[in-house]
C-alpha cells in the first residue's frame, strides 16, 4: 500500500491495526498500574531496604519527575527516528529498568531504577498515542481508537491498587514491578508485525540538545516547587520551593524565546495558533488539576474520616477509576447523539454539578456519597479526556503528531500536579485555620501540631488523651477536613465550569470530528512490518 493510499481521509482500518491497537494498549495499562501499585508496596519495601522519610519521596516522585520531563522530548524523537523505533526501544528499557526495580538492594537503586523507568515510560505513551494516528485516519475510528487507548491510561489506575494487593498478599514487593517484563515482551515480539513506522525523514533536522535540557529546566524545578508548596512543609523549605519556581519559569521563557528562532524547534509554537489545539490542551490541563485536587481529598477522607482499613478503602476508591474509564470509553457513543462538543461541555457540566454535591457531603464518615460523587466528576471528564485528546492529534498534520501527543499527555501530567499542589496547599490551609484553638493544652506540642497539620497527625494525636478529649478532638479534626473539602469542591466546580464555557464558546465553530492534518509531508516515510498482501487487506 503507497502512502498516497494510506493518507487518504476517511479510510477505513483493517484487522491488522485493530489487532495493534490492543498491542499499543498494553503499555499504556502498565504505566497507570505501575503508579498505583507502588504506594501498596511502599510500606514493605521501606521495611526490607531500610529507607528513610527522604528517601520514600524521592522513590515515589522521582518517576513522576522523569516522565514529565521528558515526555516533549520523546514525542519529538519519535516523529524524528521512527515512532515505532522508540517504541520498542523504550519498551525493552522500560523491561529492563522494571527487573532492575523488582531486585533493588539499597533505597539508591530503586531510585536509580525508578528514575529509568520514569524516562522509559516517557517514550511509549506519546509514541503509541502518535501511532494511533497512523493507523486509524478516519476520523470516526480514530475517535473509537483513541477512547480505547484512553480507557487502559485510566483503567490502569483503577484495578492498580486491587492488582498489587493480590500480588503483595502472595509475593514480595518486587513482584509489583516485574508486570512490566511480559507486557514489553509482547510488545517487542508482536510490534515489529502489527504496527507500522513513521517517521519525518530528515527534513526536521537535529534534536536541539539545548532546548531539551531548557524544557527539563524549566519543567523538572516548576514540579518541585509546587510539590514542596503543596506539601505545607516548613518555613525554611518555602525560600527553596519559590527558587525552584523562578528557575523553572526564567528557563520556560528562554525556552519559549529559543524555539521562536528555530528553524527545527522541539515544540513548534506554531501549534498553538489554531484555537481548537489550544484550547483543548488548556482545558484537559485545568480539569484535570480540578479532578486530581479533590480526589486527593475524598481519598483523604475516606481513610481517615470514615476510618476505613487500607484495603476496605482501596475498593471504596475503585469507582473513581471506573468513573473515568467509563466516561473515556463510551465517548464515542455519545457521538451518535450528539456533536463532539456537545459531549464534552455534557459531560463538563456532570462534573460541576457533582463537585457542587461534594460541598453537601457530612463529617459522619458516610461514604456512599462521596464516592458517588467523585465517581461522577471522573465520568464527566471523561469525554474531554477522550475527545480533546482526539482533537489536540487530529488538529495537526501527521508529521506532527508525536510532538502534539506529548504535548497532550504534558498537560495532563502538568495539569494534575498544580492542581494537586493548589487545592491540596488550600484545603491544608483551611484546615489549619478550622483546627485553630480546637487543640487541648494537655496535648504535647509535637502532637498539637501534628494534629493542626492534618486530620491523620489528629487521630493519631487523640490515642494519647482520654476518652472524653480524644473523641472532641477526633471530631474537631472531621469537622475541620470536612470543611476543606467543601472549599476545594467549591473551587474545583468553579474552574470546571470555568472550562466548559471556554469550551463550548471558544470551539463552538470547530467541530472536533472533522479534523485536518491526515496528509503526509514530503519527505516523510512509513513502513509496516506485515507483507504487502497484508498491507492492503487481501
Amino acid at each position: 500500500m503507497t502512502n498516497a493510499v494510506r493518507a487518504v481521509a476517511g479510510a477505513k482500518a483493517g484487522r491488522r491495526e485493530w489487532i495493534g491497537l490492543g498491542v499499543l494498549a498494553l503499555p499504556t495499562l502498565l504505566i497507570a498500574l505501575d503508579i498505583g501499585v507502588l504506594f501498596l508496596a511502599l510500606p514493605q519495601l521501606s521495611d526490607d531496604l531500610g529507607t528513610s522519610g527522604t528517601e520514600q519521596l524521592w522513590i515515589t516522585d522521582i518517576y513522576g519527575f522523569m516522565l514529565a520531563g521528558f515526555l516533549i522530548t520523546m514525542g519529538n524523537l519519535g516523529d524524528r527516528i521512527g515512532r515505532r523505533k522508540l517504541l520498542l526501544i523504550g519498551a525493552g528499557a522500560f523491561g529492563a529498568a522494571s527487573l532492575l526495580a523488582a531486585y533493588a538492594s539499597s533505597p539508591g537503586m530503586l531510585i536509580v531504577a525508578r528514575a529509568l523507568l520514569g524516562i522509559a515510560g516517557a517514550t511509549l505513551n506519546p509514541s503509541t498515542l502518535a501511532l494511533i494516528s497512523n493507523m486509524f485516519r478516519n476520523d470516526r475510528e480514530r475517535g473509537i481508537a483513541i477512547s480505547l487507548w484512553a480507557t487502559c491510561q485510566f483503567g490502569g489506575s483503577a484495578v492498580g491498587p486491587l492488582v498489587g494487593g493480590l500480588m503483595l498478599d502472595h509475593f514480595w514487593w518486587g513482584s509489583v514491578f516485574l508486570l512490566g517484563v511480559p507486557v514489553m515482551v509482547v510488545l517487542l515480539v508482536a510490534g515489529p508485525l502489527l504496527l507500522p513506522e513513521y517517521r519525518t525523514g530528515r527534513a526536521s533536522g537535529p534534536l536541539d540538545l539545548i532546548s531539551v535540557a531548557l524544557s527539563l529546566l524549566a519543567i523538572l524545578p516548576v514540579i518541585y516547587g509546587v510539590k514542596e508548596l503543596a506539601a505545607g512543609g516548613s518555613h525554611s523549605s518555602t525560600p527553596s520551593a519559590l527558587l525552584s519556581l523562578a528557575v523553572g519559569l526564567g528557563a520556560g521563557a528562554v525556552f519559549v524565546r529559543r524555539q521562536r528562532t528555530l528553524a527545527s524547534p522541539l515544540v513548534d509554537l506554531r501549534l498553538f495558533g489554531s484555537p481548537a489545539f489550544s484550547f483543548a490542551l488548556a482545558g484537559m490541563a485545568v480539569a484535570s488539576g480540578a479532578f486530581a485536587g479533590t480526589s486527593f481529598l475524598t481519598s483523604q477522607y475516606i481513610v481517615t474520616v470514615a476510618e476505613l482499613s487500607p484495603t476496605a478503602a482501596g475498593l471504596w476508591q475503585a469507582p473513581t477509576g471506573g468513573g473515568i474509564a467509563a466516561g473515556v470509553l463510551l465517548a464515542p457513543l455519545f457521538l451518535r447523539w450528539m456533536k463532539p462538543l456537545t459531549a464534552m461541555v455534557g459531560g463538563l457540566c456532570v462534573s460541576f454539578l457533582a463537585l457542587l454535591a461534594l460541598t453537601q457531603v457530612g463529617d459522619d464518615g458516610s461514604v456512599v456519597g462521596v464516592v458517588v460523587c467523585i465517581a461522577l466528576v471522573a465520568f464527566g471528564v471523561g469525554p474531554l479526556f477522550a475527545l480533546g485528546t482526539g482533537l489536540v492529534v487530529g488538529s495537526v498534520p501527521v508529521e506532527k503528531a508525536g510532538a502534539a501527543a506529548s504535548l497532550s499527555e504534558s498537560s495532563n501530567v502538568l495539569g494534575s500536579t498544580l492542581g494537586l499542589a493548589f487545592l491540596g496547599t488550600l484545603g491544608a490551609a483551611f484546615y489549619r485555620d478550622e483546627m485553630a484553638g480546637q487543640i487541648p493544652a494537655s496535648l504535647p506540642a509535637p502532637l498539637a501540631e501534628a494534629a493542626q497539620e492534618t486530620v491523620a497527625g489528629g487521630t493519631a494525636a487523640a490515642r494519647e488523651l482520654t476518652d472524653g478529649a480524644a473523641q472532641d478532638l477526633v471530631t474537631a479534626s472531621h469537622d475541620a477536613f470536612t470543611s476543606s473539602l467543601h472549599t476545594v469542591s467549591w473551587v474545583a466546580s468553579a474552574a470546571m465550569a470555568a472550562v466548559a464555557i471556554a469550551v463550548a464558546f471558544k470551539l463552538r465553530e470547530k467541530n472536533p470530528a472533522e479534523q485536518p492534518g491526515t496528509t503526509e509531508p514530503a519527505g516523510a516515510e512509513e513502513t509496516t512490518g506485515a507483507p504487502a498482501a497484508e498491507r492492503t487487506g487481501v
